[in-house]
């Protein structure tokens, strides 16, 4: 659990600043659970240029609380919560020490989301709040109030937790919250998780990644995990300790985080996604008459292939798919070995380029349509998709018909900025796997746009 907050003061010398107005919302890794936000009297002037920076005058704090009277709220929000703030260090060193004149302690884990996002979004042209979630195509209101800028904090550092792919943030709190080490019944500890669609990580004691999974319902996913008797679900069922997840509004970039994420974090328990994620491809040629030819080959990485296949059965139904919707020659297409007509022309359902009938070129447009069509070679798009939320979409970006990584945008920002669009798509290496993935997907679901760049 994370508390994200911002805090403004009056200014003035170091540790002598008062609190002018605070805003903590209380966030549990994907949805607010609790906020509480107040104007606070510090008990002495603004500095002018803070006045002009933030609106915040004297008159305005006249009638407000006092810091000691809003205290015991503070902690309560907090309680049990690793602090996030932008510029954690300055927010947590005023907090403490207006605790301190009320003689209390007051001691909490930090994150700060500058450090996160140098991190993980290096090579931004600023960090500074405005600049930097202006680039990320985050919304921002209110700036230089506490609502407004700890409303984008929120926002920034969920962005920031999607793009840890190594996971180091959420490894990080589950060993700073020592009771989610306490070992569970199995099915209290998805008690809280949603039946939506996603990628879960499930943690031993020391918040070690041991397995990663997606599901179009995570819920039911790992009930399945926890309810199972074969003998790897035995084993995980002993290691876990505790359960985190990832919504991603849709089961394409499910998939891909999957995929990228065993791959990087080589969880103990994922076997699976070692093995090739395709067996068969579609490749073309000319033949010695000048008609461009289809055929299902073994994959082998030496040839340039037209698309990928799970297995011979799911590319020679696609290659029937293909022939009958392109009206291409079954002879041509490897589907009906003979030296004559093909079946279809015999029911007058193909032109006859199996007998030299159709002239070349005509037969050759026809399937050229369908390899452009079906070739990322050379290709720059955009998919998008559902988001996590109903008012976000999600986005996978291809150049140069290769995979460049998938982010997420509100709808109320338009990402038809080249540089936004890159700054908020999170890296990954593309890869023929990857690849696969993604026109294994686009065959046999919709998604709700593909735009080309």
């Amino acid at each position: 659990m994370y508390a994200i907050l911002d805090i403004e003061t009056t200014g003035g010398k170091y540790n002598e600043e008062g609190i002018t107005e605070i805003a903590i919302y209380k966030f549990d890794g994907h949805t607010i659970v609790d906020q509480f936000s107040s104007l606070v009297n510090p008990e002495k002037p603004i500095q002018p240029f803070v006045i002009n920076l933030t609106g915040i005058n004297n008159e305005m704090l006249r009638q407000a609380p006092k810091f000691y009277e809003i205290a015991k709220r503070i902690i309560e929000i907090t309680d049990g919560c690793i602090m996030v703030a932008h510029n954690a260090l300055f927010d947590n060193r005023i907090l403490t020490t207006e605790f301190e004149r009320l003689g209390y302690k007051f001691e909490r884990e930090t994150l700060c989301t500058v450090e996160l996002a140098k991190k993980l979004i290096p090579d931004m042209p600023s960090y500074s709040l405005g600049k930097l979630v202006r680039s990320l195509g985050i919304p921002l209101s209110d700036r230089h109030r506490a609502q407004g800028d700890a409303k984008a904090t929120v926002a920034l550092f969920k962005m920031l937790l999607a793009k840890d792919t190594s996971k180091e943030i959420i490894t990080e709190t589950l060993r700073k919250e020592p009771k989610q080490q306490l070992a569970p019944k199995l099915l209290d500890i998805i008690e809280n998780i949603p039946a939506e669609t996603g990628v879960y990580y499930m943690h031993n004691e020391a918040g070690k990644i041991i397995y990663i999974g997606k599901s179009k319902n995570i819920k039911k996913r790992l009930t399945q995990h926890f309810t199972n008797d074969n003998r790897k679900s035995k084993k995980i069922q002993l290691e876990v300790k505790s359960v985190t997840f990832e919504k991603t509004g849709n089961e394409l970039i499910a998939l891909l985080k999957e995929f990228e994420e065993i791959k990087q974090n080589k969880p103990l328990f994922n076997r699976s996604l070692r093995r090739p994620l395709f067996t068969h491809q579609l490749t073309s040629f000319e033949d010695e008459n000048g008609y461009i030819n289809l055929k299902i080959e073994n994959a082998d990485g030496r040839k340039k292939a037209i698309t990928t296949f799970s297995n011979y059965q799911q590319a020679k139904s696609t290659l029937f798919k293909i022939t009958e919707e392109n009206q291409l020659c079954q002879k041509l297409t490897g589907l009906y070995d003979t030296k004559k007509q093909c079946f279809n022309h015999s029911i007058k359902e193909c032109y006859g380029a199996c007998i030299r009938k159709e002239p070349v070129k005509e037969y050759n447009n026809r399937v050229q349509a369908f390899l452009e069509k079906n070739s990322y070679e050379n290709q720059n798009m955009i998919i998008i998709d559902r988001g996590r939320e109903i008012e976000e979409r999600s986005v996978i970006l291809i150049e140069n018909g290769i995979y460049k990584g998938y982010g997420f945008y509100n709808l109320n920002f338009q990402i038809n900025n080249p540089e936004i669009l890159k700054s908020i798509i999170n890296p990954t290496q593309g890869s023929r796997d990857v690849q696969h993935i993604i026109q294994n997907y686009l065959r046999r679901n919709k998604v709700l746009k593909i735009v080309n760049l």
